[in-house]
């Protein structure tokens, strides 16, 4: 049993694919409604056209081709606040959280 690659299933999450697959659509959708097409939002973007389709359709793309991506769309405030707060679901994690935030390693 690989500690590293165990994932907490907590409910009202889902897999990451589904969240990869969500965003495909939403990038999709954000494209056409502001009447881009691939080749002009790859312009916007900076990201390949090619790039674009296959997000789009299988959902791959790297970490800084979405950003970039968002940001030609106009979400770059959008990106700066995911993950800006800390998330916890006990008191004892609030408390871990509250103890660890000047920490610059983590320990395992």
């Amino acid at each position: 049993f690989d500690t590293m690659m165990y994932i907490k299933f907590i409910p009202g999450i889902t897999r990451s694919e589904d969240i990869i697959t969500e965003y495909a659509a939403r990038i999709k959708q954000r494209r056409l409604e502001k009447n881009l097409s691939r080749n002009k939002l790859a312009e916007l973007s900076g990201v390949s056209a090619a790039t674009l389709r296959k997000f789009e359709d299988e959902g791959k793309i790297s970490l800084e081709s979405f950003i970039a991506i968002a940001v030609a769309l106009g979400y770059s405030e959008e990106l700066l606040k995911l993950m800006e707060t800390p998330r916890y679901t006990t008191i004892e994690e609030l408390n871990d959280i509250n103890t660890n935030k000047s920490r610059k390693r983590g320990r395992i």
